[in-house]
């Protein structure tokens, strides 16, 4: 088999098919093939931290990106509705790729990369927002992304405070009672219906 073919080969496969029916091009992506059902559908089984949490179900990424919603929410509480709708949707691509880990990622090269903005760019186009956000708006989100990482690395992955801070950064600093549901893990029946819900919610 020549190296041609087999190029030519690996990429008549680089699609997925999803439960809605839909058939996912990895390396095209078409907002037309993607569905909010099979968004939530795959976050809500993709676990964060490698699966290495305690809790009797596993922190899916589903319910990562409810927590950095809800922490944007806290940190800009007159946060336009469609940034919210960004957090949301800031670790989407991860129903087709699955959620990579940090010092995995620092091993391999940027070719994972390409293939995250491509399907990202996709589903912002799906859903109205721009294919590539303004900077300000990515930094916010980037923020509370770390602020999430920050509870679910010392409640949930076994992180030393002072680990995290220097990794992380601070505690973002919310409410016992939204840190104790956020924060034990949901079956994923659970995670996919919340992750629906507040997609309503923000998507208008």
């Amino acid at each position: 088999m020549t190296a041609k073919k087999t190029a030519r080969d690996a990429q008549s496969r680089a699609w997925q098919r999803m439960l809605s029916g839909r058939r996912l091009d990895l390396l095209d992506p078409s907002p037309l093939d993607i569905e909010i059902s099979d968004i939530a559908h795959g976050l809500a089984r993709v676990a964060r931290w490698n699966g290495q949490t305690f809790g009797a179900h596993i922190f899916s990424v589903a319910q990562h990106t409810l927590l950095v919603e809800t922490v944007l929410r806290h940190e800009m509480p007159r946060v336009d509705q469609r940034v919210r709708l960004a957090a949301l949707l800031h670790d989407a691509p991860e129903y087709v790729i699955g959620d990579m880990i940090s010092p995995f990622k620092a091993v391999l090269d940027g070719h994972y990369k390409a293939v995250e903005k491509r399907l990202l760019g996709a589903i912002h186009v799906r859903f109205g927002l721009p294919p590539v956000l303004p900077e300000e708006i990515t930094l916010a989100i980037k923020t509370a992304d770390r602020g999430a990482a920050y509870l679910e690395a010392t409640v949930l992955a076994g992180f030393k405070q002072p680990e995290a801070r220097r990794l992380f950064g601070k505690d973002p600093g919310l409410s016992d009672s939204v840190r104790r549901d956020y924060l034990t893990p949901w079956t994923a029946a659970r995670a996919e219906r919340q992750f629906l819900e507040r997609f309503g919610a923000v998507f208008a």
